[in-house]
């Protein structure tokens, strides 16, 4: 999976670091992902849907916020809005580079952020939200004891998944503003709903709103017993299936014709999981997985592929 990585300008003119994960194969589309609250792009769970849809013909393009991971920038002076207006920033980079963005896939906070931006980008034709609270002023459950020494001083230092933070009362103010219901009405694109029923951080109720504020179409697929952050690798692999078989229904992904003198269905084979023995196989129009029982070291994901050798990557 060829990477290319840049900055572009956010909100404020602040460069915020990117990472542009592109197809081995044909360009057939391409995806904008927001990562959750105080997390970066960089999250395993990122990374692995991201690989999955590059594996199948989608650029991905992920970036840090303003003052998160390797962008520049003071988090405390950032709120909902300005992670919105990043949003905007990322497409308009996306655009400039002749790849606008149809696909928005958006984890925690940063899918209701792609419900709010969705809006505002005009090349959109589907949304995908991971565990997404309907409404954003959710996530200052999380520093609830915090909020009497932030409206007191104005900013507060809170942990947040073990590391430390300045919230400040622009942040409580703002997203108490940022209503959901009036940017999923007008949402002009096919929606994707992901949430676990038992996610403690998010509860699946927020997933149920955002359902049903939405117009058709739109679709609602439960992650089991998935954490908030997807963190077992099976999990975020399973969502990462769900989101690149349901995009294609979406996506204007028209592979190109094979070059003159290539004989249809060539067969390319690449990884889809870099640390194990599981391959994406593809001879278009069609897509397999192909992977080792788990008594050999596999993850039994895919069909069993006597022809894998060695590594287990490499076609014999």
């Amino acid at each position: 999976m060829p990477t290319e990585r840049f900055t572009f300008p956010g909100h404020g003119g602040k460069n915020l670091a990117a990472r542009l994960d592109l197809p081995d194969g044909p360009h057939l589309a391409t995806a904008l992902f927001a990562h959750c609250f105080t997390c970066s792009k960089d999250i395993p769970a990122a990374h692995r849907i991201a690989a999955r849809l590059a594996s199948m013909g989608i650029a991905v393009l992920r970036f840090d916020f303003t003052g998160l991971g390797h962008s520049e920038g003071e988090f405390e002076n950032t709120n909902f809005t300005t992670n919105v207006q990043n949003l905007v920033g990322a497409s308009t980079e996306l655009e400039r580079r002749g790849m606008a963005p149809s696909l928005l896939d958006g984890h925690s906070l940063g899918g209701t952020a792609v419900l709010m931006e969705a809006s505002e980008t005009t090349s959109i034709k589907a949304v995908v939200t991971i565990g997404a609270p309907f409404d954003p002023e959710h996530v200052t459950h999380n520093f609830a004891d915090a909020l009497p020494r932030i409206i007191r001083d104005g900013v507060a230092e809170v942990s947040l998944g073990g590391r430390p933070f300045c919230i400040s009362n622009d942040f409580l103010e703002d997203v108490a503003k940022g209503k959901l219901t009036p940017a999923i009405s007008k949402l002009n694109a096919a929606l994707l709903v992901l949430h676990a029923p038992r996610d403690a951080t998010v509860s699946v109720d927020n997933a149920s709103e955002i359902f049903l504020a939405a117009k058709h179409p739109k679709s609602f697929i439960t992650l089991d017993d998935a954490d908030h952050l997807l963190t077992r690798a099976q999990d975020a692999e399973y969502a990462a299936d769900v989101i690149a078989t349901w995009a294609t229904s979406y996506l204007d992904m028209k592979r190109p014709a094979s070059p003159i003198g290539i004989p249809e269905g060539v067969l390319r084979v690449s990884e889809a999981d870099a640390s194990g023995f599981l391959q994406d196989i593809q001879s278009v129009p069609h897509h397999v997985l192909a992977d080792k029982p788990a008594a050999y070291g596999g993850t039994n994901k895919g069909l069993t592929a006597s022809w894998l050798r060695g590594s287990g990557r490499v076609p014999a």
